[in-house]
């Protein structure tokens, strides 16, 4: 009579685990690469102010007038959240809550799941909340066409027809 717990085989969530696995190690080094490429852009003026990039976009979204550099810096904060790449850093977040709740079901064997299975459940809600957010900035791209660029007053004051 064998006391283990374990079985001799892998059951349907130790299949999903490993699945889930290889979709995290996809995933992760895709977004090393995505990140690796986003700290090699230069930075943009308004980019190191303190909250620069939510002022940019809350401009663009009430269709307020901005000024040259904020509008640089939306439409660069746009087309970041835009990449197809840039979903890979959520996803990752999201095969790693997978792998942890799939790894504790099969390590239950069937018995009944507490609260510390789930607990991969949390790092699910963080990837779905920042795929939304993604989202929702990415839809300002049909805006930055329309979107009011007024002169600064120090653009002025450094161009020749303010020198008069």
């Amino acid at each position: 009579m064998s006391l283990s717990t374990h079985t001799a085989g892998l059951g349907l969530w130790g299949l999903l685990m490993f699945v889930a696995l290889g979709f995290e190690l996809i995933f992760a080094s895709c977004a090393f690469v995505y990140t690796r490429r986003l700290l090699r852009l230069k930075t943009l003026p308004l980019g190191d102010e303190l909250n620069g990039y939510q002022k940019a976009l809350r401009s663009l979204r009430k269709n307020e007038p901005m000024s040259r550099d904020e509008w640089n810096l939306a439409e660069r904060i746009i087309d970041i959240r835009r990449s197809p790449l840039a979903y890979t850093v959520p996803l990752s977040f999201m095969t790693m809550g997978l792998f942890y709740v799939f790894g504790s079901l099969e390590y239950l064997h069937g018995h009944t799941p507490s609260e510390r299975t789930f607990l991969g459940v949390i790092p699910m809600f963080t990837a779905t909340n920042l795929i939304i957010q993604m989202r929702k900035s990415a839809r300002l791209k049909k805006r930055l066409s329309s979107a009011t660029i007024v002169e600064s007053n120090a653009e002025a004051e450094s161009s020749p027809a303010g020198a008069r």
